[in-house]
């Protein structure tokens, strides 16, 4: 049986020694408990225990001020730090702990990536993280949350292939970026051909998104269609935001260099295709979605940005498009995160749901997850939408 059935007790116990025998209780609290955050109905809370500990704090974007931190409190004569937040339920959120940060504001900052290398770092005692090339981010998944496993480890699932190429561009004159396509289970031997979605980002679709695990959970469970998955890489910050904010040159290219090269390649069913991205992927997707819903008919948006902040003028003509527009992709998941900006996402991906929602010559679907803007909200929600783009039995 535990000894503690809340931290609020254990608290109050640990109150009532002091020295030696206080840090003896933190020892048998971390024994007891060694995954944390401890989550009770709505509340979590964090802790770090470390000797040489000055300060500490959870970091999380979710908070408002600036730096982003709920400062921790230091259990006296102890090693223990702890805070406790309240959330929703279905709150799927990333942190990070800031230890012995200098708690300056981020917005004076000089050297902001020196800060982080030094002073951030993942919940040692959290095993539920997400890990990319740049950062690993801890992850507080709530008890109503949408599940976050590794899919690469999920016993029993057949997989299928990813096929690394290299490909060039005369629309935008680049050459050597990376293009990663799956290939499901069975395709080798099948002889058929096969639906296509095209992903941007495919650094991040075929790396921590894990796309393709999650595909081949999908298609054993008959949740999604087999098909072909191609994910271009995306280029330095500048470039991506230059090609993908509604750029026709970016649609040339997809259309007129990037899917003859796959068709040359792959057993592909030129009917039945499909476009998706996250951030601003999700606005490239959407931009080649609406000049030709004839060859893209599946869309996935995935925390598009669509209104106040950088080329806010352009993305806000991709809601009047989808006003106006005669024709649409037959099959359209749309997604935003709770705790998003309101006025760069939530609000205008508001106003397009409702739009999308009166048309009756479409599939539509619009979900709002518990989560930021990062790639932790966007793996939460990727079987939900390619399961809605590709579902089995639907054309």
């Amino acid at each position: 049986m535990p000894q503690w059935n809340s931290f609020e007790i254990f608290l109050d116990e640990a109150m009532q020694v002091s020295g030696a025998e206080r840090q003896a209780l933190v020892d048998e609290l971390l024994e007891e408990r060694p995954d944390w955050p401890w989550i009770q109905g709505k509340r979590a809370t964090f802790i770090y225990s470390s000797v040489g500990t000055n300060s500490a704090a959870l970091n999380m974007d979710t908070i408002k001020e600036d730096p982003p931190f709920a400062v921790m409190e230091n259990l006296a004569e102890t090693t223990l730090w702890h805070v406790t937040k309240t959330y929703e339920p279905d709150d799927l959120l990333d942190y990070l702990l800031a230890v012995n940060d200098p708690m300056t504001p981020l917005a004076q900052d000089p050297d902001i990536v020196g800060r982080i290398a030094n002073f951030w770092r993942f919940d040692p005692r959290n095993p539920l993280r997400m890990n990319t090339a740049q950062l690993n981010v801890s992850v507080l998944r709530m008890p109503n949350a949408r599940p976050f496993p590794d899919w690469s480890k999920m016993p029993n699932v057949p997989r299928g292939h990813v096929f690394e190429h290299m490909v060039n561009s005369a629309q935008f004159g680049f050459s050597g970026r990376k293009l990663w396509v799956y290939t499901p289970p069975g395709y080798e031997s099948s002889g058929l051909v096969y639906p296509m979605l095209i992903m941007q980002d495919g650094q991040w679709a075929a790396g921590p998104l894990q796309v393709p695990y999650i595909a081949d959970a999908l298609i054993k469970h008959s949740r999604l269609e087999p098909l072909v998955i191609a994910m271009i890489q995306s280029g330095t910050q500048q470039e991506r935001l230059q090609e993908y904010v509604t750029s026709d040159r970016y649609y040339a290219f997809t259309l007129l260099e990037l899917l003859p090269f796959i068709q040359s390649q792959y057993r592909i069913d030129s009917t039945n295709l499909g476009i998706g991205g996250v951030a601003v992927g999700a606005i490239a997707a959407a931009h080649a979605a609406l000049k030709n819903p004839a060859v893209f008919e599946r869309l996935m948006m995935i925390s598009a940005p669509l209104g106040k902040g950088p080329d806010q003028e352009k993305l806000e003509q991709i809601t009047n498009r989808f006003q106006s527009a005669r024709v649409l992709p037959k099959r359209i998941f749309q997604s935003v995160g709770r705790y998003e900006a309101r006025a760069r996402f939530i609000r205008p991906a508001e106003s397009l749901r409702d739009t999308l929602q009166k048309r009756s010559d479409i599939d539509f679907q619009f979900t709002q997850v518990g989560s930021g803007h990062g790639l932790v909200g966007f793996k939460s929600i990727l079987p939900e939408a390619l399961a809605f783009a590709f579902p089995v039995g639907v054309q």
